[in-house]
């Protein structure tokens, strides 16, 4: 018998029950009054999610459709953008900028480190025609995050936007898109909101709108106010919509009010924690500090004599566990833990066996058990808390 696959990846996450049930629902017609409360219900959920009373748009496609959306919605071509690059996906949404003829400022920072906020400021002093600010909230490659807080205020005195990449943040680590000043705020379904891939979604400030009004950017699916007007009118979508999703969607949004922010932030908090611990009781070195790591994706560096595949490869074959490398610059030299959305603490304990286990069967010096036991001693404190 096949054991049960444990899915330790920054992406696509464990479904919950009630949303793989959810996704099989009977299809519905998207200009049905079935699907405009369906869609009602889930924007106004992930209003709550994102912690923002801006307008809440559901885009057919990945988080890099909705990344794509945010900068021809936005800007015009030969603007200047100042791009915040602390990894892979950092440089990817510069890349994205560059391909639609916009002006990159990269603001490189070494990966495994966070945003230096005192040089974005000097940046902005130093150029006053920077009109939107990249950032990506949570760089899934080095599993490093980025505080949006601070870049925010400095968006608003220097008065330019602020773009956020939150795909493998919102959900699981605090973002108070509002509060914090962030003009568009995009993520995907397949991460911490735990459904199904198909779905970007993006929150849109009133500035972002205005700002809007004057881009020349080309767009038509990705259009923001086709979307806005649409579901302004009618509560529906301009094209076809993933219905399927959408039903799988609803219901994890209701599982995340039930549990209530707060505790689903803590319950990732801990988990990171408990991973981080065994790592290092294991032997192996982390690459990111305790200050400015991931809750939801944890970057650990290769011992000398393992390499990546072949320890993936193992973990798959005796075990059922997958986890991930990372690109660039890491490619090769760590491996990464996702462990976001419906990531149990039973989950994280059977995978920090399996590595241990692998990684004594390769050839690496440790003692079997010590990050089991530096994880339970986690979850024990925790609990008693």
């Amino acid at each position: 018998m096949k054991e049960k696959r444990t899915l330790m990846l920054p992406g696509p996450t464990p479904l919950p029950q009630k949303a793989r049930i959810a996704g099989a629902n009977p299809m519905i017609g998207h200009r049905e009054k079935e699907f405009d409360l369906l869609m009602e219900e889930v924007v106004e959920g992930l209003k709550y999610v994102f912690q923002t009373e801006n307008d809440l748009l559901v885009l057919t496609c990945s988080g890099t459709g909705g990344l794509e959306a945010s900068l021809s919605n936005t800007l015009s071509r030969g603007d200047k953008v100042l791009s915040l690059c602390t990894g892979a996906f950092g440089a990817r949404y510069a890349s994205i900028a560059q391909n639609y003829g916009l002006q990159v400022e990269r603001l490189d920072f070494p990966w495994g480190e966070a945003v230096d906020v005192d040089k974005v400021k000097e940046k902005l002093e130093e150029d006053d025609e920077i009109k939107a600010i990249l950032m990506t909230h949570n760089e899934t490659s080095t599993g490093v995050v980025n505080n949006p807080k601070p870049i925010g205020e400095l968006a608003k005195e220097y008065n330019t936007l602020l773009l956020i990449d939150a795909v493998s943040s919102l959900g699981g680590i605090e973002l108070k898109t509002d509060q914090w000043g962030a003009d568009v705020v995009v993520t995907s379904s397949q991460k911490a909101l735990m459904t199904p891939p198909g779905l970007a979604l993006v929150s849109v400030s009133p500035k972002a709108l205005k700002a809007g009004e004057s881009s020349d950017l080309p767009k038509f699916y990705w259009d923001f106010k086709r979307a806005k007007d649409r579901y302004d009118n009618k509560s529906q979508t301009p094209s076809t919509p993933a219905i399927s999703v959408m039903y799988s969607l609803r219901e994890v949004l209701k599982e995340i009010k039930e549990e209530g922010l707060e505790n689903v932030f803590k319950r990732h908090k801990i988990v990171a924690k408990a991973i981080r611990r065994s790592m290092e009781a294991i032997g192996l070195e982390l690459l990111v500090k305790d200050e400015i790591a991931s809750k939801t994706v944890t970057a650990v560096r290769l011992p000398e004599e393992v390499s990546y595949q072949k320890l993936n490869k193992r973990l798959k074959e005796r075990y059922n566990v997958y986890i991930t490398g990372s690109k660039g610059e890491l490619q090769g030299k760590v491996f990464r833990i996702g462990h976001l959305g419906n990531v149990s603490r039973s989950d994280i304990l059977s995978t920090i066996s399996a590595i241990e286990l692998t990684l004594k069967d390769l050839g690496f010096d440790l003692e079997l058990g010590s990050g089991l036991k530096a994880a339970q001693k986690v979850f024990y404190e925790e609990e008693r808390r």
